[in-house]
């Protein structure tokens, strides 16, 4: 008879099937956490640089809009 430690006693043992979905999961969510990682660090930057962008940029006033006359003949 195998001896029993006390970790495993009370612990189900998963099937292969199971085994492999678990590491499948687990994978997914490892690449999706680094995905998320980069798009979050990429997004930081991006608005750093933007942000930057603006504040160099010398404010430019706005067009007023011209209106246009109708001419009678």
């Amino acid at each position: 008879m195998k001896s029993l430690s006390d970790s495993s006693l009370f612990k189900p043992v998963p099937s292969r099937t199971e085994a492999k979905t678990d590491m499948t999961s687990r994978v997914a969510r490892q690449i999706l956490d680094l995905e998320a990682t980069a798009r979050e660090a990429k997004t930081k930057r991006l608005r750093a640089a933007r942000l930057a962008q603006e504040a160099d940029a010398p404010a430019v006033p706005p067009k007023k809009a011209v209106s246009k006359r109708n001419k009678k003949a």
